[in-house]
């Protein structure tokens, strides 16, 4: 009789190349974001680092660069169906977020599951609002003063609240090592699949048997 793979050892595929590589490129420039911003608000180390016109030059254009992988992603047809995904929320995501102890909460989770959706949704809000409120800050001329000192107040708050996203996440991240793993690699373990996201490792589990 054959013994039966262990489910630890079985990976399934995750994500592609593409979805990974616009998650790390997007990560980058939003790291660089932060810690320039962080050296631009904070005096002391403004004075540590010096060179004050070039951590704002960064700044600046990290942050013109930030919608760049998100938008050249869509060539992939894997990455566009991740936004749809991330993009519907279902009466068990609902479930999800109500539920004390989600991971034994028996809520069937598809590929993201609910925080995951609400971490993307509010990134992207915040990265749309920083955007539009750095363009206003960066191009004077085109706006009135009451619009640039609006710009200047909404961009200073959104990035503190930006900050502590990020580093929630990051925190979360570097706690499960398979989910990092699978951003990394592009595969994970069946096991912390079927734990975490078991409606997407059954499907994902059927369609690697059928290739």
């Amino acid at each position: 009789m054959t013994r039966p793979a262990d489910s630890g050892a079985v990976r399934l595929h995750r994500f592609g190349r593409v979805e990974r590589a616009v998650h790390w490129l997007t990560g980058l420039l939003v790291l660089v974001c932060v810690v320039t911003a962080a050296i631009l608000y904070n005096g002391p180390l403004a004075v540590l680092v010096g060179n004050r016109h070039i951590v704002e030059t960064v700044h600046v254009w990290s942050g013109f660069a930030l919608p760049i992988p998100l938008v050249a992603g869509l060539v992939s047809a894997a990455y566009r169906a991740d936004l749809r995904r991330l993009n519907r929320f279902t009466s068990a995501d609902y479930r999800w977020l109500r539920s004390r102890a989600r991971r034994r909460s028996g809520v069937d989770v598809g590929k993201f599951n609910a925080g995951q959706k609400l971490n993307a949704a509010l990134s992207a809000g915040s990265i749309s609002v920083l955007l539009g409120t750095g363009v206003i800050m960066f191009f004077p001329d085109w706006t009135r003063l009451t619009w640039r000192t609006g710009a200047t107040f909404v961009h200073d708050w959104f990035a503190l609240a930006f900050g502590l996203l990020v580093a929630g996440h990051l925190g979360y991240a570097l706690r499960d090592r398979e989910a990092m793993r699978g951003m990394l690699v592009g595969t994970v373990s069946k096991s912390w699949a079927t734990r975490e996201h078991i409606l997407w490792a059954s499907r994902a589990e059927s369609e690697q048997r059928d290739r």
